[in-house]
């Protein structure tokens, strides 16, 4: 399918909705088969102008290199039903009033293009940083606007896929989603390698890729740049499980995420040979810099366990390891029993934190004695000389923040390492491609 030149009349009806989605209707999968629907540029456009589509089974959304698929502007056309009102800030659990622009329904699909010589890839444009149609406000606004009202910004995620397996990623450019880029709910099988999302540091909840009660995930090789976390692993109503992050750059996000939810638990876990740095492509710092972070509450806690770091390169944040059960509620009580957070058998074997600003923290924490945090360090170098470390049985080796070893702390136990230290990796921070 060609793109065609759209005019700004097209704005309040988009015109490749129908023709595209009628063309997904088509080759939806009827064996077992997968089929690609290809986005070609045409004679006057390389674009084309859409509003919410579906995905389906067996299919994958080919987009050629420089191509784009911009996303509508017109809130209504992402309205869910029954819903507060997309395009404002109102009572409701996130992006609750709003579709996403692109669903992948049914597994066996997914979102795709090629990288060419020059590294062009094939663009899907969530448009967040423009003015929702009739109004003066960004989807990006909304966001700022709701922080700290006690309600939430309802605008669409850039690319959902909710209960569905086998999903893919592949060599495409995910730009300027008006929040979440990439979530996968309760998948089982979940692939992203080539993926290059950019956003500012200062667009607010626009995470990069989050898996939520999924399992057999991998996400590697992939150049992420937003306002949120880089990858967020959730398990809030269903556990997250076998997920491997490698081979990533993550730039002015807060970070290498698990949690906020971890209800469900979230376990067997890989994060390997990434780079962090703490500002954009732009040179913007993240408000919230982080570099490995584990994080939960009281309200939405369970067990994480069985998680490995290996190799990680971080630069320029306020918060090079953060492992934190208080997030968000550093001082309340337990609502329930079944809520505490418990992270547990979680192993750092090689990370180098360098250039870090004035008052960076790292936070090694468990919840309580009942509760510890159980932590190996091997081969980690954190040039920030301050930690906190509560509630924890740490056992350290080759690990020095500040150029001294970890200290010990009141309701903490902290060990030597029996096992031979590692060296703490030597790093280079590669600049984000142009895109």
């Amino acid at each position: 399918m060609t793109g065609r030149e759209a005019s700004p009349a097209d704005e309040a009806a988009p015109p490749d909705t129908g023709r595209l989605q009628q063309a997904l209707d088509r080759c939806a999968q009827r064996g077992d088969g997968v089929v690609a629907v290809r986005l070609t540029a045409g004679a006057s456009s390389s674009s084309f102008l859409s509003g919410p589509l579906t995905v389906r089974r067996g299919e994958v959304l080919l987009l050629d290199p420089g191509t784009t698929l911009d996303a509508s502007r017109d809130a209504a056309d992402y309205q869910a039903p029954g819903q507060p009102t997309c395009g404002t800030v109102a009572r409701g659990g996130g992006s609750s009033g709003c579709r996403p622009f692109i669903t992948l329904r049914g597994g066996d699909d997914g979102l795709a293009s090629t990288r060419a010589a020059d590294g062009t890839q094939g663009r899907v444009d969530g448009r967040g940083d423009l003015p929702v149609l009739g109004t003066t406000t960004s989807w990006w606004q909304l966001a700022a606007a709701a922080k700290g009202s006690g309600e939430q910004q309802q605008v669409p995620r850039l690319v959902e896929s909710e209960d569905a397996d086998d999903v893919v990623l592949h060599d495409v450019d995910l730009v300027d989603s008006p929040g979440f880029n990439v979530s996968d709910e309760g998948g089982d099988g979940f692939t992203a390698w080539g993926v290059r999302i950019d956003e500012p540091a200062t667009a607010r909840n626009t995470d990069g890729i989050d898996p939520a009660g999924a399992t057999d995930v991998t996400i590697t090789d992939s150049w992420i740049a937003d306002g949120d976390d880089g990858v967020a692993v959730k398990g809030g109503s269903a556990p997250s499980s076998h997920i491997t992050v490698s081979d990533d750059h993550f730039y002015g996000t807060h970070g290498i995420s698990l949690g906020s939810e971890t209800t469900a638990g979230i376990s067997h876990v890989l994060v390997a040979d990434d780079t962090v740095s703490g500002t954009d492509p732009s040179g913007t710092p993240s408000a919230d810099s982080a570099g490995i972070r584990i994080k939960s509450d009281p309200k939405a806690g369970g067990v994480v366990d069985d998680v490995v770091y290996r190799d990680v390169c971080v630069a320029a944040v306020k918060a090079p390891i953060d492992v934190d059960p208080r997030y968000g509620d550093p001082s309340g009580p337990s609502e329930s029993g079944a809520h505490v957070p418990w992270f547990t058998g979680i192993a750092v074997d090689g990370l180098t934190a360098v250039g870090s600003p004035a008052g960076a923290t790292s936070t090694l924490a468990g919840y309580d004695d009942d509760h510890p945090l159980g932590l190996t360090l091997t081969g980690v170098s954190v040039d920030a000389p301050h930690v906190v470390v509560a509630h924890a049985h740490v056992t350290a080796s080759g690990t020095t923040f500040g150029g001294a070893p970890l200290p010990g702390a009141a309701g903490a136990a902290v060990a030597p390492s029996s096992s031979s230290s590692g060296a703490a990796p030597a790093c280079t921070f590669p600049a984000y491609p142009a895109l």
